[in-house]
């Protein structure tokens, strides 16, 4: 009986995927509204016609950290560490850009059922909490000992009354997921007014060439006057000698398929390609074209040069066709895929694995790229975490903005506690969260 209401069920199922799929740019979760045109109207209202004609065009960089995790289907537990993946005790950047990939398991139900919204909220909490506690933590005490103070003085007759709500420095701009695909995007709040037009576009590329258990992810914003794109994605899998090019034609697809849209004043870039500065990260799966057994004996000598001579990716980027020209920090750290769970060891390498299981050689399958000139990376690695078979891979970039000289000495009020006196005049409030298409809340 379940197998005849399913096989009855599943044309509408797929095609309800296919047309959720091609609509929907502003059909994400945000910390905000994603108009913030009022704000950025009265900046422009209040400097004269002649400084605005006058006006140049000034560079500033702007630190971005990225990172890509295939989390196997795993829910998040309190052993994971999003502090270290953020490496927020050591520094502290200006936009968060983090991947993932599997975040629910790839079944059927999940595959063409409603996208379980419980696992995105989740991930975000522990995002949240883990860029923000340092500024919680500080604000928290500084409040509290205002609060004695004014206990003391008796300004404050009900102390039980008192909230000790601290403002937080990262809210999100941008939150998507597609099955198991996600991305997430975070930014300190000072940048808030400055980042304008996000939007999400997401391909399928996986079942019957469409549906979402592979494919990609991709968000659009614009700050300042520099636009940004960050392709997350999660490629065709297959050791096999040719399945390279089942993941070569995803990225086509992607490339093809993946549309934004052209903003009010028909000048925003609608295609991938045509963004300035443009990064693809995730679970690119692409492998070592090298027999396994010489594959492992590289690994333990940790010869990764050598690996490398033969890494799919590495050679799609040096003389392919769809990623020629792009750009990847050197690598030198182990293959990130495949562990035994909870282990150090490679699959295929451990005891407790079936001996009739299929072998896997390991393998760089999670990757960071970019394409763009005012991109720089000064940093490219992996997290230890063992929650998946997959090690986290994360990067950080310098990038160069095109900050009009005019509005730029805003950025220092927007930075100051003036604005949150001014603010409320223009958009919602600091409490409110801002979901886009009703979708649930992730909010603390």
């Amino acid at each position: 009986m379940t197998a005849k209401l399913t096989e009855l069920m599943w044309p509408a199922l797929v095609a309800n995927k296919i047309l959720n799929k091609r609509v929907g740019s502003s059909n994400f979760i945000a910390d905000y509204p994603t108009n913030t045109e009022p704000l950025l109207a009265h900046l422009h209202s209040s400097l004269t016609s002649k400084t605005l004609l006058n006006d140049h065009k000034d560079t500033q960089k702007y630190k971005i950290f990225v990172s890509t995790w295939n989390v196997g289907g795993v829910a998040p537990d309190e052993g994971v560490n999003m502090e270290d993946l953020l490496e927020t005790c050591n520094k502290s950047c200006d936009i968060y850009v983090l991947g993932f990939q599997e975040i629910v398991p790839l079944k059927a139900s999940n595959v063409l059922g409603c996208e379980n919204s419980k696992i995105c909220s989740k991930w975000n909490s522990m995002i949240r909490e883990a860029l923000n506690k340092n500024t919680h933590g500080r604000d928290l005490k500084d409040e509290k000992m205002k609060n004695c103070c004014n206990i003391k003085e008796g300004k404050n007759d009900n102390p039980c009354q008192q909230k000790f709500e601290a403002p937080q420095d990262f809210e999100c701009i941008i939150s998507k997921q597609m099955v198991g695909i996600m991305i997430s995007v975070w930014a300190k709040r000072h940048l808030r007014p400055f980042i304008q037009h996000p939007s999400v576009s997401c391909v399928g590329c996986g079942i019957m060439g469409c549906l979402g258990n592979k494919g990609s992810v991709s968000v659009r914003f614009v700050l300042h006057e520099t636009s940004f794109c960050f392709v997350c994605g999660h490629l065709a899998s297959g050791g096999r000698e040719g399945d390279e090019r089942h993941r070569n034609s995803n990225v086509a697809e992607i490339f093809s398929r993946t549309s934004f849209p052209k903003g009010p004043l028909l000048d925003l870039p609608r295609k991938i390609l045509d963004h300035d500065h443009i990064i693809l990260l995730g679970d690119l799966n692409y492998r070592i074209s090298l027999p396994e057994e010489t594959t492992r004996l590289l690994v333990e000598n940790e010869d990764w040069d050598s690996l490398l001579e033969y890494d799919q990716l590495m050679m799609e980027v040096t003389s392919g066709n769809m990623l020629k020209g792009w750009h990847e920090g050197t690598i030198k750290f182990a293959p990130t895929y495949k562990y035994c769970p909870s282990s150090d060891l490679y699959y295929g390498c451990c005891y407790h694995c079936k001996k009739t299981a299929k072998k896997r050689a390991p393998a760089w399958c999670d990757r960071i790229i970019w394409l763009a000139k005012g991109l720089k990376q000064i940093e490219y690695g992996r997290s230890e975490s063992k929650l998946s078979d997959h090690r986290p891979v994360k990067a950080l970039f310098v990038a160069q903005v095109r900050v009009s000289a005019a509005l730029k000495s805003f950025e220092s009020l927007f930075m100051s506690e003036r604005f949150e006196q001014i603010k409320t005049h223009f958009e919602v409030s600091p409490t409110d969260e801002f979901v886009s298409k009703r979708q649930p809340s992730f909010r603390l």
